[in-house]
């Protein structure tokens, strides 16, 4: 009877088994992952609880008396330890202190490309208390003033390599009682503070632990700058809450002490600062800082550090995979990648290229309060969600009207939810553990970014302007940001989803898809602007075969620019304002442009006589 009993026992621990490989394949990945989550989570809800504030920079110090000698940032062959990072941080709190007229509560923004000292004066300030701007190094004077006015700063440190950026606005900085601190020795100009003539005779002891005390988890440390593509830049508030989650990224993938980090994004921007350097003082790893992403270097650079782990964001696996091919491809010990906005055609060719690395999609703003992670590793999705992420985090995808740019609304003036596997505009719950804290300096910017009495009345939602789509087993995707979506012909048109189809052109080498006004037709047609591989020509009959077997009629690009430099941000984000603006017209575009030509079964070169044509009516679109 007892061999009935386990026989029967075993054969449902067989059957169950079987049924949950049938219907819930990622299961375990699934409960592992979110339990790995919810344990840090929890971490962070007990420090709130006991108020016993514990913050990235305190991790920081942590680690440099657990492991001082272990390198921490090895930075153009140079290796600098925590023990090394820490002291000098030590030095320059000193100095910003006791020599340069900064104090605790201060806003400072920094002006520095990557390089080690930009983590020394970001900790020292922090050591200080003292909230930190992180600027752009791309931009201009009337921008970069009104980041100064965004975030109140009080005083910007320079780097050395980048002084001359504030020479035309030096003498409104110093109207405005904003002292201007060079990361120099000897600097010449009286008004300018030389900080490195001070740094030698400081004491690298710690200040007192009681000025970095954080009163609160919600309580701003950062201020980073949104990297738009229009407009100009918005400071976000930062908590030492949201320093923390990001800084939980690489340990929620499985990324550990043992790992060595490659960080080629510029440090002012929330992935490689919050995720990068916050991630490997998380887990006590070593990171290779990188002053700007090199094509050409990466590879090489992965081989003679034994890089395990890299962060991508935007076109950079493009740009990687526009090198020329060789033997050592494979030949490296990289076994990741964490980082965003990764195409799916890139994502394939990558892979196949370079060999089977787990490329980790992470998706979230640096202002938003929502995060979804690809812990699974399914190609072309974002991240995945279940019943037990949604009890965690509120989100929803809602209709959206592409004509009224707006959420579609029912009779009871609510927004309506779409079907699984519909497109819809996403849109997180704003509540105490998924907060909002939008930004500095304006609370008219911050407000435009929610949008209230959606479902039910006085709920709230951040909206993140990203349209969106959940399949059936949970795996969610990008489609399009709103403003990037237009619609022609009655039908929308995602622009990613179009770029991503032409890019598999054997002659093209990147895209960017973007909709133009014709007058006299409502909405907008299709453009791609195209950089051709070198070496090869424009084909107009090959291009129109793919574009008419693999697009349905409205997203067929109907004009085509060619350019040799495509426009992009600080964070490999594609430029489309410029371009959306230019148009299409032969007259004013020093480019080469093609039409679609239905007839010739085509695209035929745009001259003038064509463009007057398409004005007139006289040529059918």
């Amino acid at each position: 009877m007892c061999w009935v009993w386990i026989s029967a026992a075993a054969a449902g621990v067989f059957s169950a088994h079987v049924l949950q490989r049938l219907c819930f394949p990622h299961f375990w990945k699934d409960f592992s992952f979110l339990f790995s989550l919810s344990r840090y989570g929890l971490k962070l809800e007990l420090f709130r609880l006991t108020c016993r504030v514990r913050t990235v920079l305190d991790r920081f110090t942590q680690q440099a008396q657990r492991i001082p000698d272990k390198p921490f940032v090895i930075y153009e062959g140079s290796v600098h330890t925590y023990k090394d990072v820490e002291q000098r941080s030590n030095r320059l709190a000193n100095v910003f202190l006791r020599k340069l007229d900064v104090s605790a509560g201060d806003c400072v923004a920094l002006l520095m490309n990557n390089e080690p000292d930009f983590l020394c004066v970001w900790f020292g300030l922090a050591k200080l208390g003292c909230p930190v701007a992180f600027l752009n190094t791309n931009l201009k004077s009337r921008a970069l003033l009104h980041c100064f006015g965004c975030c109140g700063a009080k005083a910007v440190v320079v780097g050395a390599d980048l002084a001359e950026c504030l020479r035309g606005i030096l003498s409104n900085l110093l109207e405005d009682n904003i002292q201007v601190l060079a990361m120099t020795s000897h600097c010449g100009d009286t008004k300018v503070e030389s900080v490195l003539d001070h740094i030698d005779a400081a004491s690298d002891k710690p200040l007192p632990a009681i000025l970095r005390a954080a009163p609160s988890l919600k309580s701003p440390t950062l201020y980073i700058f949104t990297s738009g593509t229009t407009g100009l830049p918005k400071a976000a508030v930062i908590t030492h809450l949201q320093s923390l989650k990001g800084a939980g990224g690489f340990w929620a993938f499985g990324v550990t002490e043992k790992d060595v980090i490659y960080i080629p994004l510029p440090l002012y921007h929330s992935a490689a600062s919050l995720i990068g350097i916050g991630g490997t003082i998380e887990l006590g790893a070593t990171c290779i800082l990188k002053k700007k992403f090199s094509a050409s270097q990466f590879w090489s650079d992965c081989r003679e550090h034994k890089v395990t782990v890299f962060q991508y964001i935007g076109e950079l696996c493009r740009y990687l995979c526009n090198q020329p091919k060789t033997e050592m491809d494979k030949v490296h010990v990289v076994r990741m990648g964490v980082g965003n906005g990764l195409r799916q055609d890139v994502w394939q060719e990558f892979q196949r290229r370079y060999g089977n690395i787990k490329m980790c999609e992470v998706y979230g703003s640096t202002e938003g309060n929502l995060c979804f992670m690809n812990h699974i590793g399914k190609i072309g999705t974002v991240g995945r969600s279940n019943f037990f992420y949604k009890l965690l985090f509120k989100y929803d995808l809602v209709k959206y009207d592409m004509m009224e740019d707006k959420p579609m609304k029912d009779q009871y003036g609510f927004c309506q939810r779409v079907k699984k596997g519909e497109t819809g505009l996403l849109l997180s719950k704003v509540n105490a553990l998924t907060p909002f804290f939008g930004y500095a300096g304006s609370k008219q910017l911050t407000e435009k970014k929610l949008i209230r009495n959606v479902f039910v009345k006085g709920d709230t939602y951040f909206n993140t302007g990203d349209l969106m789509a959940e399949d059936h087993e949970g795996f969610i995707s990008f489609k399009d940001r709103v403003g990037d979506t237009f619609r022609w012909k009655g039908e929308n048109v995602a622009t990613t989803e179009v770029a991503q189809t032409l890019g598999s052109v054997d002659f093209i080498q990147e895209v960017n898809v973007y909709g133009v006004e014709i007058p006299g037709h409502e909405g907008r047609a299709a453009m791609g602007s195209i950089i051709l591989r070198p070496g090869f020509m424009f084909d107009g009959n090959k291009f129109f075969e793919h574009v008419v077997m693999e697009l349905p009629t409205y997203a067929r690009p109907l004009f085509i620019r060619l350019q040799v430099v495509m426009e992009m941000t600080s964070t490999f984000k594609q430029q489309k304002f410029q371009l959306v603006q230019s148009g299409f017209n032969p007259s004013t575009i020093s480019d080469p442009l093609y039409v679609l030509d239905y007839h010739q079964n085509t695209y035929i070169p745009l001259t003038k006589n064509v463009y007057q044509s398409i004005l007139c009516g006289e040529r059918k679109l």
